[in-house]
Formats: C-alpha cells, sequence, structure tokens
C-alpha cells in the first residue's frame, strides 16, 4: 500500500503466531489485513514462543507495517500485557482486541498502547484497534457504547466464543445458518459499529472450502451494512474481496444519484428511473463511493 493510501479492510486474515509459514503466507496475501494469532489459535503453552515469533517477522518486515496487525489475548486476562511488551517494538499497525466487556476495555488498551508507543519511539495514538464484541454474554449489552473510543476504527463479533459463554451446545441451525441468538449479535455488532462510526467487520466461515456459500454470505452482510469479513484460509480473501467491492454498476449508479442532487440542491425527493430518491438514497451513494476509496 502506497504511504497516504486509505487502508481498505475488506478481508482480515488470519494466521497462527506460532506459524512462520502461515504468517509468511498472510503477509503475501492479497488481505487487506493480515492478522497475526496470539489468542485462540496458540495453546497456552506456547503462547511465549508465539510471542517471539511474530516480533521477528514484525522486525523482518521491510514495508507494509500498518496492513500486519496482532490479536492479542483477552485484557482480563494474565497473557495481555505480556503480548503487547513483545509486538509493539515491532510496529504492528494495529491490535485486535477479544472478548472486550465494553468501551472501558478499549479505553485500557488505549492508555496501554500509548506507553508501548512512547518507550518505543512511535507515534502516539498511530497504533489502530478492531474490538471483538459479543464474544460473551455480558458484552451484547455494550455493543451500543463505543463511540468515541480512542484508536477504534472496525468492530467485529464472534459466534463460537459466544455460544462457549452461554453454555450452548450449538450456535447454529439445522440448515446452517446462525440460530437467533447470534444472528442478534450480529445485528448488534453492525448497529454499535454504525453509531461509533467505525466500520463493522463480519466474522469467519469455518467451512473454508465452501466459496460459494461465503460469496453468497459476504454479499448479504455487505447490503445490509457490513464492510469486511474475517477469514482463516488464504482461499477465501479473493472471495471476500471481490464482496466488498463496489462493482462499476453500482458505482456508475452512485455517481448519478448524486449528480441528480447536485444539479438540484433545493429537492427533497427527485424522480429517478420511475421511483422516487431522497436524501437517505444520496447518503448512501456518498457512502458507497467513499468506500470505494478506502
Amino acid at each position: 500500500m502506497d504511504e497516504g493510501e486509505p487502508l481498505k479492510m475488506r478481508s482480515w486474515l488470519f494466521a497462527p503466531g506460532d506459524s512462520d509459514r502461515k504468517m509468511e503466507k498472510a503477509a503475501n496475501s492479497d488481505a487487506d489485513i493480515a492478522l497475526f494469532d496470539l489468542e485462540d489459535a496458540v495453546a497456552p503453552d506456547q503462547k511465549p514462543a508465539a510471542r517471539r515469533m511474530v516480533r521477528a517477522f514484525l522486525d523482518n518486515a521491510d514495508a507494509g507495517h500498518e496492513r500486519l496487525w496482532v490479536r492479542i489475548n483477552p485484557l482480563d486476562g494474565a497473557d495481555a500485557l505480556a503480548d503487547l511488551a513483545a509486538v509493539m517494538p515491532g510496529r504492528p499497525g494495529g491490535i485486535m482486541l477479544p472478548k472486550s466487556r465494553g468501551r472501558q476495555d478499549v479505553e485500557l488498551l488505549d492508555h496501554y498502547l500509548s506507553a508501548f508507543e512512547a518507550a518505543s519511539d512511535i507515534a502516539i495514538g498511530s497504533t489502530r484497534v478492531i474490538a471483538l464484541v459479543t464474544e460473551t454474554a455480558g458484552a451484547m449489552f455494550t455493543t451500543g457504547d463505543y463511540a468515541g473510543a480512542p484508536r477504534l476504527m472496525a468492530m467485529s463479533w464472534g459466534a463460537e466464543d459466544l455460544a462457549d459463554s452461554i453454555g450452548a451446545s450449538e450456535n447454529c441451525n439445522p440448515d446452517g445458518s446462525y440460530g437467533f441468538t447470534y444472528e442478534l449479535a450480529r445485528s448488534l455488532c453492525l448497529l454499535g459499529a454504525a453509531a461509533a462510526d467505525v466500520a463493522a467487520i463480519e466474522t469467519i466461515q469455518g467451512d473454508f472450502r465452501d466459496l460459494e456459500a461465503l460469496k453468497a454470505r459476504a454479499t448479504r452482510v455487505r447490503r445490509d451494512g457490513y464492510c469486511g469479513m474475517l477469514a482463516i484460509h488464504p482461499a477465501q480473501v479473493p472471495v471476500i474481496n471481490a464482496a466488498f467491492t463496489p462493482t462499476a454498476e453500482e458505482l456508475a449508479a452512485a455517481r448519478e444519484i448524486v449528480a441528480l442532487f447536485e444539479a438540484n440542491p433545493g429537492a427533497g425527493t427527485i424522480g429517478y428511473k420511475g421511483g422516487m430518491l431522497d436524501r437517505p438514497h444520496l447518503s448512501r451513494a456518498r457512502q458507497l463511493l467513499a468506500s470505494a476509496e478506502g
């Protein structure tokens, strides 16, 4: 990515932090963001080694640090500070905060990051954050509280940890769709991200072989308002990138709508192709054009 170019957030590809090979594949993929994982993908006894490996990978990366992010462990555990102490001198582009309990966790992480940035001569506030906001039962009730949270640029949700939190044996219906509680989590994440004016990022699809199902799901959640999606396999990245990239036809229609309102600045509604456009249509057209620019 060129310096000054907006950071795209369509695809976020996980790679376990204890695998140099998988981190290399993620970094060299077409994923907008490579996520080196120190949490769920790493066994407890391997976490110290994984920290050293992620730090070494960051140190050896010549460029592109803005798209090399790290998922640390939850703030209420014993590993998060050790994770940050290990990786922050390597200048990751951002931190994924798992099992966020609410805005207070993002604020606490901001304090930690500021201290590590100062110690490593990194510009204060330059390390961005994405929060996973529905991974515990209590966190479901705080998804609307993130407006103005420091460093926050995106919110995502999780179904597996939420199921564990509430003692559910399954999180999907017999047809493979998410159950009501998990669809609620998806909606609350979307609404919370909109309220906080940050990007909403869809959770993973575990079956990385079914790319047609991935395409259908990514297309559907983008239509709902999501801006990108988490991935667990490089094969998922091109499908996600395509699904979250506006088509030429969509961009042309959006430009036409904007031009119509600019030509009629005093109009509240405008006739268009047999229907009526109003100001929300203009807002959505402008948002689509803005998303195409990152």
